[in-house]
């Protein structure tokens, strides 16, 4: 899927972008209230970018003159969205919204996401958007709480 939509694009990721996407999920992960207390490094982000893409990611990016500005991370067969990001300085302008209706496009039948329950920002994004807010869980790694959502779920 490729589009101009106020002077971004979204396109399928590539493995030249995999960098980027490290940086603008570390960036956005580090605002108060988005990631855990202890923010994975850049490293260990990109480490992890290989890893679900071999084990079934599918990434688009959200790219501005060339720029990674955001991207969305997908697993169609579970279905699940796993990650949404968007850089800082990018949020609020339709960025989040077009990843978000592209997972949409992609598992048309419904999905699951989980988001940090004092992420208000993310929580509000979600609901504005039509997805239902299922429960609230403990993350099995991090031990914070979280918020579950699905979209056409039921």
């Amino acid at each position: 899927m490729t589009g101009d939509l106020r002077g971004y694009e979204l396109r399928p990721s590539t493995a030249a972008d995999r960098d980027a996407i490290a940086h603008v999920w570390h960036a956005s992960a580090s605002l108060p209230r988005v990631g855990p207390p202890d923010i994975p490094t850049v490293e260990e982000l990109r480490t992890r970018i290989d890893l679900e893409l071999a084990a079934g990611w599918s990434i688009t990016v959200a790219v501005r003159d060339g720029d990674v500005i955001g991207f969305v991370a997908i697993k169609p067969q579970a279905p699940v969205l796993d990650q949404l990001f968007v850089r800082p300085g990018y949020l609020g302008i339709g960025v989040g919204r077009a990843l978000l209706e592209h997972a949409m496009a992609a598992m048309p039948d419904g999905f699951t996401l989980h988001t940090r329950s004092g992420n208000w920002r993310a929580r509000r994004f979600y609901e504005k958007a039509g997805l239902t807010f299922l429960r609230e869980d403990v993350h099995p790694r991090t031990g914070d709480p979280v918020s579950h959502y699905g979209w056409k779920i039921r």
